[in-house]
């Protein structure tokens, strides 16, 4: 007998070893994180889903592809969360969702559930990620999840091996790219490059099975996102890391997918019952550097129309809200904003002209434009809807399809702000400068409203 390793979806995975069975990044999700869809494409089986009784749960940080209450809802209220996160407020959330027992994990402090090990480790970001070592039936595995390793920690790592399996996460991911694709130098992009320290690192834990891990999704299927966001193929990984390490055996697990691992080598088992693959499932990510993005009127015209309620918040914010919330920010950290700048805000509604709103921004200090001299010094588009989104379901930034400064300014503007972090977008610091469990606030509030509506719906 061996330890058996089954994928859920994305970081998602079922560790089973005995009478133990523990799960690892639950996602129940057909898309999660709003418009993530599961690639290859699957369908979750809820009612079955609520029968599972894991051992524990264990959860490596609190981003929303890992942490979802609409996933966690689906399980009993007795069952054990281990959680590494250093904000309080989403133990909170799995308090309020009804969670009896609830951990806080600790760096390098094992916890034994039956006969698996689970110790959490220190990755890049200590503040964010985690990664885990899962000990069970003789055989060592390291789940990387979402993060990177820095040097220190990876000589710790080999020393905790030999490893028999890694979990590795396999895409880059150009998020930031897609935020402001003319800004990316001439030449500048291209498919299939692995970072240098992914096959350093690999190399030198040298486990006997890898698995591309973490990133097991795609966007809507209109979205150019899906060519210009995910630059590694299954494929290009597995050749280069069979270059690069030579020893290991690139496996590719796809949702629902199981394997028993051993001492002897790799088996196949009966896949999850309550995973359903749907359609083709040898597929991969197909990269085209370059691919036009879509102009951001065609993209909002993908999405429903608001109503006039929903319409009426948005520009109630983009009048009144976002003046209040950027003079509550810190100046940004970008030079580029300590002189007075003139920012365009253009909102599509997919159906009629752009709506602008325009600012005078220096600092923490904001005002509308009033009309003056000042040449455009900033530049923002977004569909309304995914701004309603935004302020209303936390969405996240990467679904937003915001666009950033994706135009030829003046010359002397363009000289000041070639180097300019995308990031420091004064839209995008308004959104997300704020609750940090905001995404998730939203999924309780939808929770409790269905479980409000079914307590008052009548018996019949």
């Amino acid at each position: 007998m061996g330890l058996r390793i089954s994928r859920i979806l994305h970081a998602g995975y079922v560790f089973q070893s005995d009478q133990t069975t523990i799960a690892f990044d639950p996602i129940f999700e057909n898309p999660f994180s709003r418009n993530c869809f599961a690639f290859p494409s699957v369908e979750f089986d809820a009612k079955a889903i609520r029968k599972l009784r894991f051992d524990a749960v264990f959860i490596s940080h609190f981003h929303d592809d890992h942490f979802s209450l609409e996933s966690l809802d689906l399980l009993p209220r007795e069952t054990p969360i281990y959680f590494y996160c250093q904000f309080p407020e989403f133990f909170r959330l799995l308090d309020e969702l009804g969670f009896k027992d609830v951990t806080s994990l600790n760096l390098d402090q094992a916890v034994q559930i039956g006969s698996i090990r689970v110790t959490p480790h220190r990755a890049l970001d200590v503040e964010v990620d985690s990664l885990f070592q899962i000990q069970a039936d003789g055989m060592n595995v390291l789940n990387v999840v979402d993060s990177w390793i820095d040097d220190d920690k990876l000589s710790e790592l080999i020393g905790l091996g030999p490893w028999d399996m890694v979990l590795w996460p396999f895409q880059t991911m150009r998020e930031i790219e897609v935020l402001a694709p003319s800004r990316i130098p001439a030449g500048a992009v291209e498919a299939g490059q692995l970072p240098s320290e992914w096959i350093d690192q690999l190399s030198r834990l040298n486990p006997r099975f890898i698995v591309p891990s973490s990133c097991q999704f795609i966007h809507e299927s209109w979205s150019w996102f899906n060519r210009s966001l995910f630059p590694i193929s299954y494929k290009f990984f597995a050749s280069e890391m069979k270059r690069a390490v030579p020893l290991s055996e690139i496996i590719r697990l796809d949702p629902s997918k199981s394997v028993e691992l051993s001492s002897d080598g790799l088996g196949e088992r009966s896949p999850l019952s309550w995973v359903s693959p749907v359609g083709d499932q040898d597929v991969d990510y197909i990269f085209d550097p370059k691919l036009s993005p879509s102009p951001i009127h065609e993209v909002a015209a993908n999405f429903e129309i608001l109503s006039p309620i929903e319409a009426d918040r948005v520009h109630e914010f983009c009048i009144k809200g976002l003046l209040e919330k950027y003079r509550t920010l810190d100046p940004s950290s970008e030079p580029y904003f300590e002189k007075t700048r003139r920012w365009l805000l253009r909102v599509y509604d997919g159906i009629g002209p752009a709506r602008d709103f325009c600012y005078l921004i220096q600092g923490s200090q904001i005002e509308i434009d009033p009309g003056g001299n000042e040449p455009l010094g900033w530049f923002t588009e977004i569909p309304i809807s995914k701004l309603f989104a935004a302020l209303e379901s936390g969405e996240s930034l990467t679904s937003l399809y915001i666009r950033i400064c994706d135009i030829e300014f003046s010359e002397n503007i363009e000289n000041e702000i070639r180097d300019v972090d995308v990031i420091q977008d004064p839209l995008v610091r308004c959104l997300y400068s704020r609750d940090i469990s905001a995404y998730q606030d939203a999924q309780l509030k939808r929770i409790e409203k269905r479980a409000e509506k079914f307590e008052s719906a009548p018996i019949v």
